[in-house]
């Protein structure tokens, strides 16, 4: 098993950006040289950046960001030439000249101001409106009642071509790892995409190193190819296409017989994948946390002691032995452990296996009645975990539990955002940046990324996170006091600190990583 461990510094002031571009990648390629990959991913629906839920790859391979934090720490320019603040609050953004979209139009500071403000106009519905929110004006494009007045935000000023200036509603010291790859919302968008957002939709023109071929059609291979005038640094492939699959054990076998080169390893191949794959199989270190959500809309579950009984009932350590073949690490706080400054083994007892403390604390909050149905997506490899943690409820609570997988990742993820889910369920987050505040702020935060995750949203806790976000520090101890707030309330049982894994097949020597833990399709190195 390659395992990439990223050691990583938080990148928080303005001082520790680095000057220089992303590392090179491109070579030269003989015209019978099959430079082209194959990648199974799940249908995204949607590909609009500020919209996609599951389309990360795509989004990355089709759009440059104007930041990229590279593996070390270092927070390198790629569309931006500098982003600069005296205040942590209003921010200078100059971007660097002679860049375009794939229809040939320049990518200025208009763009970005007209992305961002079709992102969080209210009326679009953006799903990834969140990543905005802390603009000056995004709460204008949302009025709690009625349609907004203004279609801009006043946060956001054109100062000439290549320069504009973003005002927050408060210091931020993360605001600059906010503007690197995985924040897709902050994704530029031409002018051609505002005059029909539906169409654009089957057909992104983005700014980066890939364009798309043909038309985005349901279940179908999404195909890119390398954009000739790409004005960054050229990347190792020709071609990617991305195969939407329903199964991920189905992509994965696909790779063993060498009808796919990339793919991600469902929860249920990771015993096996290093003895399937052996240097193949690579499992990347990532800002990803699981968490067992709880609808906290039932009063059965109001009682933070039942809420903790749950959490300590769960067996974490097996499960990740044999579910995961070790390859999780079970989670002893808020946000994950590659995060700088998580304070791991704040939540103590409570993420402890203990069935006997766990049933008398469930006792002691007046027992628990009726069925106790698991919710996750199905199709992705999850059963084992869910019917894992099913079962070590049942067996140290004494609670009717079951675990009921949906039919696909849309089903279960339509009825979670409708709120129609009365059981336990599937919630995690895969920070956009490795920062606590990238963690905290979808999970805690209201329209903070992702809806419905927990979802418990306290005054306190936000204010908490405000403050620390104010705190230009490289350790991330600020949050720490905000990690207090949640533990007192335990919303919802953390349950593992994430690895991403793939497999690839012989096409494929070297699968290169980012701190998102996404494959880097740009610089992946080919074999031969």
């Amino acid at each position: 098993m390659r395992k990439k461990l990223l050691t990583l510094a938080a990148t928080t002031t303005v001082a520790l950006l680095a000057l220089s571009a992303c590392s090179s990648g491109g070579s030269e390629a003989s015209d019978s040289e099959d430079r082209s990959i194959t990648m199974g991913v799940t249908d995204p629906g949607t590909l609009t950046p500020g919209r996609q839920l599951v389309a990360y790859d795509f989004s990355m391979a089709v759009f440059a960001p104007l930041t990229f934090l590279e593996s070390d720490g270092t927070l390198n320019y790629v569309q931006a030439e500098s982003v600069e603040s005296d205040d942590n609050t209003t921010w200078t953004i100059t971007l660097k000249d002679g860049w375009t979209f794939h229809d040939g139009t320049p990518v200025t500071a208009q763009s970005y101001v007209d992305s961002w403000n079709t992102v969080a106009y209210g009326p679009n519905a953006f799903e990834n409106s969140g990543q905005v929110a802390n603009i000056v004006g995004y709460t204008d494009l949302n009025p709690a009642e009625g349609e907004p007045a203004t279609e801009e935000m006043s946060g956001l000023t054109v100062v000439d071509d290549l320069t504009f200036t973003v005002e927050l509603i408060g210091p931020d010291s993360q605001f600059p790892l906010q503007l690197s790859q995985a924040q897709t919302a902050m994704y530029p968008m031409p002018p051609s995409a505002f005059e029909d957002l539906d169409a654009y939709n089957s057909h992104p023109v983005g700014n980066g190193p890939f364009e798309m071929v043909d038309d985005y059609v349901e279940n179908e291979t999404i195909v890119v190819t390398a954009f000739e005038d790409y004005a960054g640094d050229a990347p190792t492939t020709d071609q990617i296409s991305f195969v939407p699959y329903t199964d991920e054990v189905t992509a994965y076998t696909d790779v063993q017989a060498g009808n796919l080169d990339v793919a991600s390893v469902p929860a249920s191949r990771l015993p096996q994948a290093s003895k399937d794959f052996g240097d193949a199989f690579y499992s990347f270190e990532a800002p990803g946390i699981s968490y067992l959500g709880l609808p906290l809309w039932d009063e059965r579950y109001q009682d933070i002691r039942v809420r903790q009984a749950i959490s300590m009932a769960i067996d974490r350590e097996t499960i990740n032995e044999v579910i995961y073949g070790g390859a999780n690490t079970p989670a002893t706080a808020f946000t994950p452990a590659i995060e700088p400054g998580t304070p791991e083994g704040i939540c103590g007892k409570f993420c402890e296996y203990d069935p006997e403390a766990a049933a008398a604390l469930l006792d002691e909050a007046g027992g628990f009645e009726g069925t106790m149905e698991i919710s996750f997506p199905g199709g992705g490899g999850l059963d084992e975990f869910y019917n894992a943690i099913a079962n070590n409820l049942r067996q140290n609570l004494g609670v009717d539990a079951s675990a009921v997988p949906s039919a696909d990742w849309a089903e279960f993820s339509d009825n979670r955002t409708a709120g129609t889910i009365d059981g336990p369920f599937f919630s995690r987050w895969g920070a956009l940046y490795p920062s606590q505040q990238a963690t905290m702020r979808p999970f805690f935060v209201e329209n903070g990324g992702c809806a419905n995750c927990i979802p418990w949203y306290d005054p306190e806790v936000k204010a908490a996170i405000d403050t620390a976000d104010a705190e230009a520090t490289e350790d991330g101890e600020a949050y720490a006091a905000v990690q207090e707030l949640i533990l007192a309330e335990f919303p919802a049982p953390p349950l593992f600190f994430e690895t991403y894994s793939y497999v690839v097949s012989d096409k494929v020597s070297e699968l290169v990583t980012s701190p998102v833990g996404n494959p880097r399709l740009t610089h992946i190195e080919l074999a031969g």
